[in-house]
């Protein structure tokens, strides 16, 4: 018998949510000005998404700009025009059913990790549970093009969270809200190792401890609270 396919995850008042969830990524200082981006999947299926170059203080729900799944424009203000970095979030939504939200964002030293090509390893309880392991970085593309998507996909599959090389970070996830508690969590992880190999030998969990973990993330993953 072939597996029951993977239900399509979608938001409830996902254009509040994505922008609750700006406001709150830029206060947390995961981002500055207007880098990074936020999208939620509708229950229509259709992606609302924050636009390219709008201040997140002075955002407005009007701002937003919703796009199908090819990426074109379905309504959003005059003037207003989705995220240069469209295809990565839409390239997340049709490799992972599962995700409800995507979001881009340049914390620093998660940042610092994708510029040394280097992976965030799983050293934490918490990080574990809620990210499935550790981080990975994708093959570099350039931002905006297909391949930062396709490279993304591979980076992310069994994980919360993926560092894009040489630019910053991408999360997935069922609502905004989680999925910017992921990323908060994959930047302090950073912050931690990058301590801790300046103050000795990194340790990083069992890896039967880790294969556990994750056990529990893709449970969580399928089941969100």
């Amino acid at each position: 018998m072939s597996a029951e396919p993977t239900p399509v995850r979608t938001v409830d008042n996902a254009a509040e949510a994505v922008l609750a969830a700006a406001k709150d990524m830029l206060h947390k200082g995961l981002t500055e000005g207007t880098a990074g981006n936020i999208s939620a999947r509708q229950a229509d299926g259709n992606v609302v998404i924050t636009p390219s170059s709008v201040n997140y203080d002075t955002m407005t729900l009007e701002d937003l700009v919703v796009i199908d799944m090819e990426g074109e424009t379905i309504s959003g203000k005059e003037g207003r025009h989705a995220s240069s970095e469209k295809k990565l979030h839409l390239a997340c939504y049709k490799a992972f059913p599962d995700v409800g939200s995507v979001i881009h964002s340049h914390p620093v030293y998660a940042t610092m990790f994708a510029v040394a090509h280097e992976e965030i390893p799983a050293c934490i309880d918490e990080f574990a549970v809620y990210v499935g392991g550790s981080v990975r970085v994708t093959e570099y593309a350039a931002s905006g093009t297909d391949e930062v998507g396709d490279n993304a996909v591979v980076a992310l599959e069994g994980r919360g969270a993926a560092l894009i090389a040489n630019h910053g970070m991408v999360a997935v996830g069922p609502r905004p809200d989680t999925t910017l508690h992921i990323t908060a969590l994959v930047e302090r992880n950073a912050q931690i190792i990058y301590g801790a190999r300046h103050l000795g030998t990194l340790h990083e969990l069992p890896e039967k401890v880790s294969r556990n973990f994750a056990n529990v993330y893709g449970y969580l993953r399928q089941n969100p609270m």
